[in-house]
């Protein structure tokens, strides 16, 4: 299957089962194919056995290796044409920590505006 033939591919980042496993729900309803990590080392992995992945959706606030804005940094740089998109309840960080061309939105989010962004920046 190529990429342009199916949903666009999201991969969810998130340590907190219940948090990852609603947003995923969300978005699969809202369209998207999901692939979950529950943190950055997974992450890194998902993306190098799914080169369909298109947006990584992740929280910024993880243990492990890197936290979210790291590994949004690293994806940028080994998979530019990923989008990012990173969330959390607990930061606000500004537009020159995030990489570039990402999206923040912070937590409680509204899964209605994040989907329609999600949709804009897969075209």
């Amino acid at each position: 299957m190529s990429i342009s033939n199916g949903p666009p591919v999201i991969l969810v980042v998130e340590d907190e089962g219940l948090v990852r496993m609603a947003a995923a729900d969300d978005l699969v309803e809202a369209g998207f194919k999901v692939i979950e990590a529950a943190n950055a080392d997974q992450a890194i992995q998902m993306l190098e056995a799914h080169p369909e992945i298109t947006i990584l959706f992740t929280d910024i606030d993880m243990p492990g290796s890197m936290d979210g804005i790291r590994l949004a940094h690293a994806v940028r740089e080994r998979w530019p044409p990923v989008k990012l998109v990173l969330v959390s309840g607990h930061q606000s960080p500004t537009s020159d920590i995030l990489p570039t061309d990402s999206a923040f939105f912070a937590k409680p989010y509204d899964m209605g505006r994040v989907s329609k962004a999600l949709w804009d920046m897969t075209g």
